[in-house]
């Protein structure tokens, strides 16, 4: 389902160049759980970014179900992610001035620009996003603002937005990154188990062990490149 081959990218710092990425290949097959970990400033965020369509790369393809990435125009790149891609980030990226129910209608308002079957109507989005923010224990607290949330539920009002269009594929960047060890648990169970009932292929970014080994693989990236690709032990 996503494949990466050569994929490169350089940045440019003091005026010199800076190789994130050095020539990485891979392969993640439908509804795996697959986890990127790594040190800080290995390229992990950068990987997430590219395989997502949030950036294109300095060298190299992505290939998600058989489209080139880099052969889409950015508007034609949007409508790809809208329709196919979920992403979690770190910092929740919720938009303040919306309430939690108007965030998760964002990207089901979004999907009315974009080619793949019908847009839900606006009884339909709104009914959707309503169960999407119960299922995530949300359903009291959809018309509060993002700063009259926590922490952990904002990152929850993210989590049902990025499931609102039913994407194939969610990527998220250190989700519970910002959240102490007893909300992130929560928000780590919940994401697994949405993405389980779902099938949706999940692409994870973390330096929690804990979360790394509940994944079908751990793919590990140091120096740009890399260094472990491997499933993890069953039974």
């Amino acid at each position: 389902m996503i494949e990466a081959r050569g994929l490169t990218r350089t940045f440019t710092s003091g005026g010199r160049p800076l190789e994130v990425l050095k020539g990485v290949e891979l392969e993640i097959s439908a509804g795996e759980f697959v986890a990127v970990a790594g040190p800080s400033g290995s390229g992990k965020t950068t990987l997430l970014g590219l395989l997502a369509g949030l950036d294109r790369p300095t060298a190299g393809r992505v290939i998600i179900d058989g489209q080139d990435l880099d052969a889409l125009s950015e508007d034609e790149r949007a409508r790809f992610r809208v329709n196919r891609i979920g992403f979690v980030f770190q910092t929740f990226h919720l938009l303040p001035t919306l309430t939690a129910l108007e965030n998760v209608l964002v990207p089901l308002e979004l999907a009315g620009t974009g080619t793949a079957g019908s847009p839900p109507s606006a009884r339909e989005a709104a009914a959707r996003a309503s169960a999407l923010l119960d299922r995530v224990g949300l359903g009291d607290r959809a018309h509060h603002y993002p700063v009259q949330l926590s922490g952990g539920e904002r990152q929850r009002v993210s989590l049902a937005r990025a499931f609102a269009n039913r994407p194939r594929i969610l990527f998220a960047d250190e989700p519970t990154g910002n959240l102490d060890r007893e909300t992130g648990a929560r928000v780590a169970a919940l994401l697994e188990q949405l993405n389980r009932d779902a099938g949706t292929t999940l692409v994870l970014v973390t330096h929690d062990g804990k979360l790394a080994g509940r994944a079908d693989r751990i793919l590990r990236i140091e120096g740009g490149g890399v260094v472990e690709n491997g499933r993890m032990p069953t039974g």
